[in-house]
């Protein structure tokens, strides 16, 4: 896995991959632009209003990254001290460096989930009894699409029913809509049918869209007002944003709806390598455009496959000692696709023929591991 970044051929590392076509980058260049610290860059300020606008919301703030956007929302809902409810596999618990705990002061009460998602009911249960000596439950948190749920999206009735609940118990609703889009385009439902009853919500414009930054955190007037002083804490506040405002807008007009490409490709993976060899899937519903590919049953490591497949300009994710993950997006062809699952069966039988591992049928079950870690 030692290849440099443009050695890779075909790379289903993640959707962050993407980067700005021709097209992307003309409208960057001839964006119009001002002093964001101080609200005078045009284009920063008509995506934020477009975004709040299409969220249902009231106000929004551009920010660099769906992490920060994360960190703030916790930062305006929570007081040291209290509690923020969300899936044991959500990314504000496995990949941000416990932010909310060194950031907000809150901790993280999670609820044990088989994809991510989590029912009204575990949300009743999951939240603790008010009592003076037990962290006040303050924020529940719906990530959509589940990440380390193998890309699966909370369904409509799901997400509303969460909401009613988090209003029964008192709980401010933030949406981490890392991949928000893909769930609109894999549900066929309009974009604020999920979020216009979260208190918070945020979109990522650097996932299978093509923009090399950005992020739009959307909520009332007064939650935005309080997420402006945290950006400029935190270091957020920038200049000329509307460049990069403007890729966004270039997504939001061109590459949301061909999302659904990426999706018939990761199914496309998935039927590509199901079952060959010993190779399985961690989740065998494909509903978006990841793929979690478990090897437990190959007898080889993720390790060794990847370091088998970089030669060949072909890379994945690790994401624990058996297991891969793939992202299909918009610089993936469906050839690629196609290549590159052809290429990982062969590279795993090239690694059996060598280390002389033998699998026999029985062996060959689908596989209910979780992935360990992702972005």
């Amino acid at each position: 896995m030692t290849a440099s970044p443009t050695a890779w051929k075909i790379d289903l590392r993640s959707d962050t991959s993407t980067r700005p076509s021709p097209a992307m980058l003309k409208c960057m260049m001839h964006a119009a632009v001002g002093d964001e610290q101080i609200a005078e860059d045009p284009t920063t300020r008509h995506l934020e209003e477009r975004v709040a606008h299409e969220l249902g919301q009231e106000s929004a703030i551009f920010l660099p990254t769906g992490t920060m956007c994360n960190q703030i929302a916790f930062l305006v809902h929570c007081r040291p001290g209290d509690e923020i409810v969300a899936s044991r596999l959500a990314h504000i618990v496995t990949s941000e460096g416990a932010g909310g705990a060194a950031l907000a002061g809150a901790s993280i009460q999670t609820i044990d989930t088989r994809n991510g998602i989590f029912t009204a009911d575990q949300l009743r249960h999951g939240v603790r009894p008010q009592r003076d000596r037990s962290p006040r439950s303050r924020v529940v948190v719906i990530e959509q699409t589940s990440n380390r749920g193998g890309g699966a999206v909370w369904p409509l009735d799901v997400v509303k029913s969460i909401q009613r609940e988090a209003r029964s118990l008192g709980l401010a609703v933030h949406m981490d809509g890392a991949r928000l889009f893909n769930a609109v385009v894999a549900a066929e439902v309009e974009l604020d049918d999920f979020t216009r009853e979260c208190d918070s919500v945020w979109v990522d414009f650097t996932k299978s869209l093509g923009c090399p930054f950005g992020a739009v955190l959307a909520g009332s007037a007064d939650f935005v007002k309080q997420a402006w002083r945290w950006k400029h804490r935190l270091g957020g506040a920038m200049r000329q944003s509307g460049f990069m405002a403007a890729a966004c807008l270039y997504a939001m007009d061109n590459n949301v709806r061909r999302l659904a490409d990426d999706h018939a490709n990761a199914k496309r993976f998935a039927e590509g390598i199901q079952g060959r060899s010993g190779i399985m899937l961690a989740f065998r519903d494909i509903e978006t455009n990841m793929v979690f590919v478990d090897l437990s049953e190959t007898g080889v490591s993720a390790e060794n496959l990847l370091n088998e497949l970089a030669p060949q300009g072909i890379r994945l994710s690790m994401e624990g000692q058996h297991l891969l993950r793939a992202v299909t997006h918009m610089d993936v062809s469906t050839d690629d696709v196609a290549v590159a699952a052809n290429a990982l069966v062969a590279a795993v039988e090239n690694i059996q023929s060598r280390t002389h591992v033998v699998r026999s049928p029985e062996h060959f079950k689908p596989s209910t591991r979780l992935p360990a870690r992702t972005t």
